[in-house]
């Protein structure tokens, strides 16, 4: 899925969880059309999230916020909300404290073994 032409992305749906995979900036300018693709998704459902950021060079606040409130909409709607990270995207979330919050994990693996059972 292609979301604007800095940020790039596929959706891969399993049985109680859905697996996006990001490259690309998650910035002010990508972040209007990221939150209303990943809001329909997550209203689609199903409601366990793994965002897979590890592939992204670059998040600004902007990007910091919409993850955030995507975590909050996981939450709400009884699900959960992991972030695959790298060292850029680890380093920007612990400035302002917000790992536990999102959850990071360190491969696709360990979060989809985090992703609770139906």
């Amino acid at each position: 899925m292609t979301l604007t032409v800095s940020l790039r992305g596929t959706r891969d749906i399993r049985d109680h969880y859905q697996l996006f995979r990001l490259t690309g900036l998650l910035d002010a300018f990508s972040e209007p059309v990221f939150r209303k693709v990943m809001t329909k998704c997550l209203d689609d459902g199903p409601n366990h999230v793994i965002l897979d950021l590890s592939k992204i060079d670059f998040i600004d606040s902007s990007g910091l916020g919409v993850l955030v409130q995507l975590a909050k909409k996981a939450q709400t709607a009884k699900g959960s909300f992991q972030i695959v990270t790298n060292p850029r995207v680890t380093q920007t979330v612990k400035l302002v404290r917000l790992e536990t919050f999102l959850s990071l994990q360190t491969g696709v693996d360990v979060a989809i073994e985090n992703v609770p059972s139906k």
